[in-house]
């Protein structure tokens, strides 16, 4: 296509469609009037003035078709052949009629510029229509070179993803594996005393459930399960999650506030995920806030999404360590997962929204759960 818009550019390209049925049928067309014009005007008795006025006008057709047909050049010879099938008239009616046989020329010239000139535009516009089809087809190839750079970038994200998880799995269960296999190797010498055996049981039971710990926590950030999206009104979603949260061991010192909005407000969602979400976040800050100081539960709409914030006053997160929280098996935390956060932000997204962190003021940190406000057509029934 670049190879044709340079031919077109130097004028080495023929200047005719792409269909040579079609271009033969308008060349025979335009030769056809121009010797059809010739014949009438050299039959035409001279003084028949008007009748030659309009064949000398009817001349400008076919040097404006043939030069919106085959450019600059096809207007050209279709002049030349008209001048030297005309000549014979002109010549003849030189002596007898002067006045139209100037006034034939003059139309011959004036009318064959015109032509020239349309096909000096139809040549541009047919060089700028081939430079658009290549420019075209250049953004077609860049398009899909972008595109499979997209997904070989997509399958490289994937595995590398893939790998660091793998990493951080092996290094997660490697430090229970040692206290297992520590504990086991002094319960299999026979050599100790009951207090050790008490205690090396203790470790097997330990390790083993922050093992299975591990293991479902990993399996369910690998293998999520499905919302199962129904419609619930947002203050009867937050008091249930506030009276679950009563019940825990940490609400004893640190007491839980609610403050929900007072405007009903309905959400599309998984119940049940929510809930978990919002009881793990809640639990999470009254662990790292300080005895008796409470938490605070709030709820607000804005421009169609529902902020649930979970806000503590603990020490708060470093801020090197924001940009991690979400990532997998990246935990503060010295028995934790570390996947806590991450299968709470998917959750999350599943539902549209999004789950994010920020510092709490005077202290602390706030945990902003955004999720889309229900549709008309998602609520169910009454």
């Amino acid at each position: 296509m670049h190879q044709e818009a340079e031919a077109w550019k130097n004028g080495d390209m023929p200047l005719v469609p792409s269909s040579l049925r079609s271009s033969r049928g308008k060349a025979v067309l335009i030769v056809f009037l121009v010797v059809t014009l010739a014949v009438f005007t050299w039959i035409a008795p001279p003084h028949e003035v008007v009748l030659h006025n309009i064949l000398h006008h009817l001349n400008i057709l076919p040097f404006l078709l043939a030069g919106m047909f085959f450019g600059w050049r096809g207007a050209l010879k279709t002049i030349l052949l008209a001048v030297v099938l005309q000549t014979p008239s002109i010549v003849r009616h030189w002596y007898r009629v002067p006045l139209d046989a100037q006034d034939q020329v003059v139309e011959l010239s004036t009318f064959g510029a015109a032509g020239i000139i349309a096909g000096v535009l139809s040549d541009r516009e047919r060089l700028q229509r081939v430079r658009v089809e290549a420019t075209k087809i250049e953004l077609e190839r860049v398009y899909n070179e972008l595109q499979q750079n997209i997904e070989q970038l997509k399958k490289t994200e994937r595995l590398t993803a893939a790998g660091q998880l793998s990493a951080s799995l092996a290094h997660e269960i490697r430090n229970p594996l040692a206290s297992i296999s520590g504990a086991a190797g002094i319960l299999a010498r026979g050599q100790a005393s009951l207090e050790s055996r008490s205690e090396c049981l203790t470790i097997l039971t330990k390790e083993s459930q922050r093992l299975n710990k591990l293991l479902t926590n990993f399996l369910e950030f690998a293998r999520p399960r499905l919302p199962r999206m129904q419609s619930i009104e947002s203050s009867e979603l937050i008091q249930s999650v506030a009276s679950l949260a009563e019940h825990a061991s940490y609400s004893e010192r640190n007491p839980l506030m609610v403050e929900v909005e007072p405007t009903p407000r309905e959400i599309f969602c998984d119940a049940e995920q929510i809930k978990q979400l919002l009881l793990n976040l809640i639990l999470n800050a009254m662990q790292a806030s300080e005895s008796e100081v409470p938490v605070l539960l709030r709820s607000s709409a804005r421009r169609g999404w529902l902020c649930i914030d979970v806000c503590d006053q603990g020490k708060g997160i470093d801020p090197e360590d924001m940009a991690h929280i979400f990532e997998p098996f990246f935990t503060t935390k010295e028995n934790g997962t570390g996947l806590g956060l991450a299968i709470a932000a998917q959750i999350t997204m599943q539902h549209g929204g999004s789950l994010t962190c920020h510092p709490n003021e005077p202290r602390g940190t706030v945990f902003r759960i955004e999720v889309p406000l229900a549709a008309e057509g998602d609520r169910l029934p009454q």
